[in-house]
């Protein structure tokens, strides 16, 4: 059993939903990551989503975008966000970790070596949202081959024969993005989202997660009513870099990571 399953299957014996969140590597640096990643674990994020930066991230947002660039301008890359990751299991975290990546950076990596390089790092799975359906037998049995879990994205244009596949394909957890469009730049409104996750947990026996849009507590907990977890992401990188110093970067994030899952747990 993966540490993802695992980490849903405690979360559902408590009756609480998972907070999934999203950073770049290598954003203010990678010491920092490796900070923020232990810190925000142990402040209440279940499940790290670490972006590893690429040049044309389509799917991204403005503040993604630009977090991307300025990681990319200190030469974050696969290599070294593999190497974080060993430093972070080291010291004794046994956060689940998944990367999130361009599917380009992995066919330049080599895909067979990439799923094998982040198993011998103990990352836990992977999500490639460039990949549509029709060409994950690229890339998917080789991460399940690697023992990592493979999170397919659901967006709100998905019919119900492809949530099926999406389902099917997914382990770990199912990511729905509840807005079209980039990440973090709008709000879908919660009965939307609710009546959308309804039908998507009929059809998925997998964990399902809503992301893109949310901001606060009090909406992860809105969200979180229909799922199992909710993933934010472009709120934690605004908060990270408004922050003046590194240090203070990795203490905002935590207060932030405490609050959403406050909010989570009702408190």
């Amino acid at each position: 059993m993966s540490r993802i399953t695992k980490a849903f299957e405690a979360l559902q014996k408590e009756r609480r939903k998972a907070l999934v969140l999203f950073i770049t590597a290598g954003d203010p640096s990678i010491e920092t990551t490796i900070k923020m990643v232990k810190e925000a674990h142990t402040a209440g994020a279940d499940i790290i989503e670490l972006g590893i930066p690429f040049s044309d991230p389509l799917a991204d947002g403005a503040v993604i975008q630009e977090s991307f660039y300025r990681a990319i301008a200190k030469g974050v890359n696969i290599g070294k966000t593999l190497e974080a990751v060993k430093k972070i299991r080291k010291s004794g975290c046994q956060a689940p970790i998944v990367f999130m990546l361009s599917s380009t950076l992995v066919i330049n990596h080599g895909v067979k070596k990439f799923m094998n390089d982040c198993a011998l790092a103990s990352v836990d799975g992977v999500i490639l949202p460039d990949v549509p359906i029709e060409e994950a037998d690229e890339f998917m049995p080789l991460a399940r081959k690697a023992g990592l879990d493979t999170i397919m994205l659901a967006a709100p244009t998905s019919t119900s024969k492809r949530l099926k596949q999406l389902a099917r394909l997914s382990s770990g957890f199912l990511y729905y993005i509840s807005v079209t469009g980039v990440t973090g730049e709008k709000r879908a409104a919660p009965k939307e989202v609710g009546n959308a996750l309804k039908k998507i947990k009929t059809l998925s026996k997998t964990p399902v997660c809503a992301g893109f849009g949310i901001t606060d507590g009090e909406q992860a907990r809105q969200i979180s009513r229909h799922a199992d977890g909710v993933v934010i992401g472009t709120q934690a990188i605004r908060v990270i870099t408004k922050a003046k110093t590194r240090q203070k970067a990795v203490e905002d994030l935590v207060k932030f990571v405490r609050s959403i899952r406050r909010g989570l747990d009702g408190k």
